[in-house]
Parts: C-alpha cells; sequence; structure tokens
C-alpha cells in the first residue's frame, strides 16, 4: 500500500479510494466463484449504474413489474468495496456482483472462462468529464481545484482505477481467459434494445418482446433517475452526498465538448490516441455519430 494523498493510495498498480481496503482487495484472488456467477466489470463512469440496472431488469421479475423494492447495490453488490456488508455466499444464484477491479485483481476463479462478465466500456473524454463531475459529490475523493488539474490526474492514471487505457486494454487483452461480453456505452445508448437482447443471449435468458420492452422503458436514463432503487439516492452522504448533485447526471454521448477546450482536447489526444487507434474499437465521440455495434463473440469483437 503506497499512499498518494489523506483520500487516494496505491496498491498492486491499481489507485482505490481511503475506504477500499487493501486487505479486501488481496483477499478477492481466492474468491471462490460459482459456474453461474455474474460479473459488470467497467472502468469508473462508464455506464455501471445503467449496466446494473439492465441485468437486474434481465434477471428480476419482481424488479421490472415494481413489486420488489431492492436497490441495485443489494441486487449487484461491489465485490471489492462491500460497504453494506452483503453476505455473498449466501446469495441465491445466479449471484450479481459488480466491480472496476482490472483484469489481474479479480477473482482468479473466474479465468478458465467460469462465470460470466459483462464488460462495459464509454469513450474516455466523456469519461473525463463525468468523473470530474462525480469528484464533487464524493467526500471519500479529493476535489481538483479546476479541470486542468484533474486532466492531469486522468492522463497520468493517478484516480481510482488507474489509467483507462491500461483498463481497456487489459481486458481485451486477455479476454481469452474469461467468459466476456464487450459492450459500448455509446451503442447501448443509441440502441437499447438490442443491447438488452446481447445481454439476455450472452446469459442465455429468455424474455417475451412484451418483457424486453419492459426492461428497455425502465432502464431509460429518464427513468433510472426518478426510480429510488436505480438512482443511487440511499447511498450514504459520507460517501456520495446527493445533495450536491445527482449520481445520474446527463447520461449522454459528447459532454466533454461542453467543458474541454482545444488545448486540452489535443493535450488528451497526444497522451491517449496513438495506443487508442491500436484498440479493436471504434470509438463514438458524438451524439449525431453513430456507433458500430461490437460482436457478442468473445473471438470477435473487431468492430
Amino acid at each position: 500500500m503506497e499512499p498518494v494523498n489523506k483520500f487516494l493510495y496505491k496498491h498492486k498498480g491499481c489507485y482505490f479510494v481511503e475506504g477500499v481496503s487493501p486487505v479486501s482487495i488481496d483477499s478477492l484472488e481466492s474468491f471462490e466463484i460459482q459456474d453461474d456467477d455474474i460479473f459488470i466489470i467497467t472502468y469508473p463512469k462508464s455506464g455501471t449504474i445503467w449496466t446494473q440496472n439492465i441485468v437486474s431488469l434481465i434477471l428480476h421479475e419482481g424488479h421490472r413489474d415494481g413489486t420488489e423494492n431492492t436497490t441495485l447495490i443489494d441486487r449487484a453488490p461491489w465485490l471489492e468495496c462491500n460497504i453494506f456488508h452483503i453476505d455473498f455466499s449466501t446469495r441465491p444464484s445466479p449471484r450479481l456482483f459488480t466491480s472496476h477491479l482490472p483484469y489481474y485483481l479479480v477473482p482468479k476463479g473466474l479465468q478458465n472462462k467460469r462465470g460470466k462478465i459483462i464488460y462495459v466500456f464509454r469513450n474516455p473524454k466523456d469519461v473525463l468529464v463525468s468523473t470530474y463531475h462525480f469528484t464533487k459529490i464524493t467526500p471519500v475523493r479529493e476535489t481538483p481545484k479546476d479541470f486542468d488539474t484533474f486532466l492531469e490526474w486522468f492522463l497520468s492514471g493517478k484516480v481510482p482505477g488507474r489509467l483507462w487505457l491500461d483498463h481497456v486494454e487489459g481486458r481485451y487483452a486477455h479476454k481469452g481467459d474469461f467468459n466476456i461480453l464487450f459492450l459500448s456505452y455509446e451503442e447501448m445508448k443509441r440502441d437499447l434494445r438490442s443491447s438488452v437482447l446481447k445481454i439476455c443471449n450472452f446469459l442465455g435468458k429468455k424474455l417475451t418482446g412484451k418483457e424486453v420492452d419492459d426492461v428497455v422503458d425502465k432502464a431509460t436514463f429518464d427513468n433510472m433517475k426518478v426510480d429510488s432503487r436505480a438512482n443511487y439516492t440511499f447511498m450514504p452522504p459520507d460517501i456520495v452526498d446527493c445533495r450536491k448533485g445527482g449520481f445520474l447526471r446527463k447520461g449522454t454521448i459528447g459532454d466533454w465538448k461542453n467543458l474541454m477546450t482545444v488545448a486540452q482536447n489535443e493535450k488528451f489526444d497526444r497522451v491517449f490516441k496513438e495506443r487508442m487507434e491500436k484498440l479493436p474499437f471504434k470509438f463514438c465521440w458524438d451524439i449525431q455519430e453513430d456507433p458500430q455495434p461490437i460482436s457478442s463473440s468473445v473471438e470477435e469483437n473487431n468492430v
């Protein structure tokens, strides 16, 4: 454990906020995996809560029809930060978990294609801007004095979750070790129904046309913002202070253009562009663009 400041420390090449224990991280290596476990894994601010809601709606009829008032953190608890002390071993099957961990820190039992991983990624400029706004409502994080300061942190990877490039590159480079579905935030935004069907197919969950329509309707951004089970207003204010702003802010594509200057954008490209061009994904940077779908095959995720 290497302290960075009073909010952040480095452990095994990854940055964590102080509320996440290094002992807890280390213990996950031997976490026992069940064959039907489902893991939602993302880099922070890449559609994590949205995917939690979609998968919860797919798996749980009570969540879909509103007969069960269970929050997303109970449906899909955080693996590395179990703040509500949920007993993972007694959870009914299939168990659903959420994580921001890089590929090399997830439980070893996930390798050899045990369990299933849904990995959602988002264009990194929107991730940058969304994370910057998120720092304003999270007391457990250091608040940067301005956006330019946070840009430097992000480009150097000194933020929770490490460098975005390392997270995405690592996950794709080791895709053969895992049973994994790659989805882009932008693809989900432009064609939510198709993305829901991809997830259903990956999970082996058959829904009727009406049930799929219900999932799509309840998983829209506007409906999630007013759903107390999904909008994370249930979080303790010392972790997320929703009085200062919503956990779910805009949920759009291209918001980076509203904050980044030309110079900041050029700086971002100098650091990220070369490595991003080697990734097999075509990134969508604006709501006007039409993101191409990503193959649901583990072997064929080239766009």
